[in-house]
């Protein structure tokens, strides 16, 4: 089997989480979201802006960076 330089892509299968929020923090979502509609001019429903917003805190975070990277992960 030929070597290729793009490795096998990992798993993309998505995973459903259901969480319940409390009512100010559901409202600071939906306040998210039209700030997000207001700055782009596109409508996102908040449950699309949760796993980009998610993903952003955690690359952002750079102490959980660093232990992943220590882990292997």
């Amino acid at each position: 089997m030929p070597e290729l330089r793009l490795p096998k892509l990992p798993d993309r299968t998505p995973v459903k989480i259901t969480i319940s929020v409390s009512p100010d923090l559901n409202q600071a979502l939906a306040d998210y979201a039209a700030l997000y509609q207001e700055t782009y001019g596109q409508t996102e429903p908040v449950q699309d802006l949760i796993p980009a917003m998610l993903a952003s805190f955690l690359d952002g975070d750079r102490a959980f960076a660093r232990r992943r990277r220590e882990q292997g992960g």
